[in-house]
């Protein structure tokens, strides 16, 4: 028979769902309008799942905030209507409407100039609209260097600039929540998480995702070595041709700048064993992350999540 200490002895998921359900309420007592942060993907499905069970039975203390760019997967927009509905949650969806971003094209969709205009600036705008002084989102250290800079709380300045030399020590979870007029705060209570962490709970807690994460046979084109799916915004161009490949997303955003892998992983099972293999990040994938080796950082101290 195992022991008390044995029983009561907390799993490594157990430890990362703790702290990050303290890192929700704390983030809920210390603010006066925080929001979530909604991308769709894996990562803000946990998030999600996270504080709907921080704060149960009660409802959420706060909306989600969606930047839609127009060019995400349409699977992506049907999840979260469907997600957002069946929770009963406030979803405020920021798009900007301006000549110059709603003219931009799918070839434009890894620029610099197409985050800012299409998710730096609406976003930056939807906080401001809604006074909103914190701002919960789904990033992990893991992920790319830049986010490995980033505190739990990460304080940000009247405009919204982030500098990572003017960040605030965190020892022991005691977390600095002060904040002057007009300044604010992005929180990530996934901090430490892994993608494999993300995985193994989606499994361990049977939370919803998009579809795309697991393998379907597509039509893909082939472009500077990455694989892009064939749909509304990706077309091919003259002298390209596609062919029908199993693949699925390690990560999700605009269909235009996100590329799949091949892959036969139909269930999360499958995934799991896959990523054990992986030496990638999956953030690879992402072609907005490289239009120089200081990519994110440069984003995010425009204002970018």
């Amino acid at each position: 028979m195992a022991s008390l200490q044995e029983q009561y002895r907390l799993s490594a998921l157990d430890r990362l769902e703790a702290e990050s359900m303290h890192i929700l309420r704390e983030t809920a007592a210390s603010f006066e309008r925080p929001i979530l942060l909604y991308s769709i993907g894996k990562d803000s499905s946990v998030l999600l799942h996270l504080a709907a069970k921080a704060f149960a039975p009660g409802k959420l203390p706060f909306p989600l905030l969606h930047v839609n760019t127009g060019f995400k997967f349409a699977e992506m927009i049907a999840f979260r209507d469907a997600r957002v509905a069946e929770l009963g949650i406030e979803l405020i969806e920021a798009k900007n409407t301006e000549d110059i971003a709603m003219n931009m094209t799918a070839d434009q969709a890894a620029t610099d100039q197409y985050i800012y205009y299409k998710k730096t600036k609406p976003l930056l705008e939807a906080l401001a609209d809604h006074n909103c002084d914190a701002a919960i989102g789904g990033a992990r250290r893991d992920e790319e260097k830049a986010r490995a800079k980033e505190r739990i709380f990460s304080y940000r300045d009247e405009h919204g600039v982030w500098d990572p030399k003017s960040q605030r020590p965190e020892l022991w979870h005691t977390y600095n929540t002060r904040i002057g007029v007009g300044e604010s705060v992005r929180v990530f209570p996934l901090s430490n998480w892994t993608e494999m962490d993300i995985w193994l709970y989606i499994k361990r807690e049977q939370i919803p995702i998009v579809p795309l994460y697991f393998a379907h046979e597509e039509d893909v084109v082939t472009r500077d070595g990455h694989l892009y799916r064939l749909d509304e915004h990706v077309k091919l161009k003259d002298g390209e041709t596609s062919e029908k490949m199993m693949i699925r997303y390690r990560t999700l955003g605009c269909s235009p700048s996100t590329s799949a892998v091949p892959s036969n992983a139909t269930n999360l099972d499958d995934i799991i064993a896959e990523l054990k293999e992986s030496k990638h990040s999956e953030r690879q994938g992402r072609a907005i992350d490289k239009s120089s080796s200081a990519a994110m950082e440069n984003k995010k101290r425009e204002g970018y999540f």
